[in-house]
């Protein structure tokens, strides 16, 4: 038996599509006009402070002090994983404050693509800071693409080189307590990132600080105030207050007016 597809609404829209393109409408617009402000250096909402990024430079200083390294983890994901694409953003922030403070930084990684992009990014982060002939290569490295090879690895550096700070940003999975555990047991200032839902506890319980899902994506916008970066974060924060009311108001339409109220009709469209 066959069914007729449903009348789209207006003759353009199928059921249930208009309201998500008004969303998607609403949010472009609130992307274009907070970029705009940004560029023009015209007061837009402040993002929320982050407690493990706001660390970032006392845990660096800490390692300085105590003439030991800081060390880099950025997970175990792919070159194009988001969560490592996230945290070529604070490797560079990370990277650029060692240089000025002419502490050693140490970054592995699991990936052989994600080699030579650290290594660029560390490169320029060196330059910028004014101290290009302070970069060391043999501390960017390439450990192992399986994953408890990778665990070996880093616990061995671990062990040998004793970093007072351990940043732990990407994609991680069984190994996050590997790391976060062996980390906090040598007594490194550690902040754990990462966007992986079953790994967060893990990071909140062993580190000293935490990101928290899409904390991790705001970080570069937070740290270097770009534009574009801000903007965008700032959207986000604006659609997520618009959403929350659309919930709270349709909850008290379902509660007053039962099965069909106004909210539910606008949204069936």
């Amino acid at each position: 038996m066959y069914h007729l597809a449903a009348e789209p609404y207006l003759g353009i829209w199928l059921k249930g599509s208009f309201v998500a393109f008004i969303v998607f409408v609403i949010y472009a617009v609130l992307v274009y006009f907070f970029i705009q402000r940004a560029r023009a250096g015209l007061p837009i909402p402040t993002i929320r402070k982050i407690a493990g990024l706001e660390a970032l430079d006392e845990a660096i200083g800490r390692a300085t002090e105590m003439g030991r390294p800081v060390n880099y983890v950025p997970g175990i994901g792919a070159s194009y994983n988001m969560q490592t694409i996230a945290s070529y953003a604070m490797l560079g922030h990370v990277s650029k404050r060692t240089a000025q403070y002419d502490t050693r930084f140490i970054f592995t990684c699991a990936d052989p693509i994600v080699l030579p992009i650290a290594e660029e990014v560390i490169r320029q982060s060196y330059l910028e800071a004014g101290r290009p002939d302070a970069y060391n290569p043999d501390d960017v490295r390439f450990l192992s693409d399986w994953q408890f090879g990778y665990c070996s690895g880093v616990l061995g550096i671990y062990h040998r080189e004793r970093p007072a700070a351990n940043i732990l940003f990407g994609a991680f999975w069984a190994e996050s307590l590997i790391f976060a555990e062996e980390g906090n047991r040598i007594g490194s200032i550690q902040i754990g990132a990462t966007a992986n839902m079953a790994q967060i506890p893990f990071f909140v319980a062993a580190c000293d600080y935490a990101l928290i899902g899409e904390e991790m994506y705001a970080a570069s916008a937070y740290l270097s105030k770009e534009p574009v970066l801000y903007g965008t974060v700032v959207s986000e924060d604006w659609m997520r207050i618009l959403f929350f009311a659309v919930i709270v108001v349709g909850t008290i339409f379902q509660i007053v007016q039962g099965k069909a109220n106004v909210i539910t009709s606008i949204f069936s469209k």
